[in-house]
């Protein structure tokens, strides 16, 4: 039987596209993070999220960024060196009006600058909103 908490936590990793099995990493994880998020994406790919050290290719980066957290495009540089070629960055701000809200314009002007494209957003509970940032599909060649 499907709880509603289970229900919750499988919408909030359908909407990170996060899957069992996928290696996730976290960014700047902090005493403010929503932990629900984090409890939803370890149940689902069935282990911890790995930390900033981690060695192994990444499928999909969560980016805890809060406005005064340094420079975005160099953290998302930094994010999508462990990236697999078809991985994800989640850049997870706080909401419009919390504390360290990020303006979406300025994701939208660092993703290009670190070789990103963004494509999406979703709402993450009550604080949280996330960007979803892609590296640019590679072309097939030319003949």
């Amino acid at each position: 039987m499907v709880t509603a908490a289970d229900a919750g936590a499988s919408d909030i990793a359908g909407k990170l596209g996060i899957e069992p099995g996928m290696i996730v990493q976290e960014l700047g994880y902090d005493t403010d993070v929503d932990e629900q998020v984090r409890s939803a994406v370890e149940g689902t790919i069935g282990e911890e999220i790995l930390d900033e050290d981690a060695q192994e290719v990444i499928d999909v980066v969560l980016l805890w960024f809060r406005e005064g957290d340094g420079d975005l495009v160099d953290t998302l540089v930094d994010a999508r060196t462990p990236l697999a070629d078809d991985g994800i960055v989640w850049v997870l701000t706080p909401k419009t009006g919390r504390d360290g809200h990020l303006q979406p314009s300025e994701i939208a002007e660092a993703a290009p600058t670190a070789g990103l494209s963004q494509t999406s957003n979703a709402t993450l509970g009550d604080d949280w909103v996330g960007s979803k940032l892609v590296p640019p599909k590679q072309g097939k060649g030319k003949r």
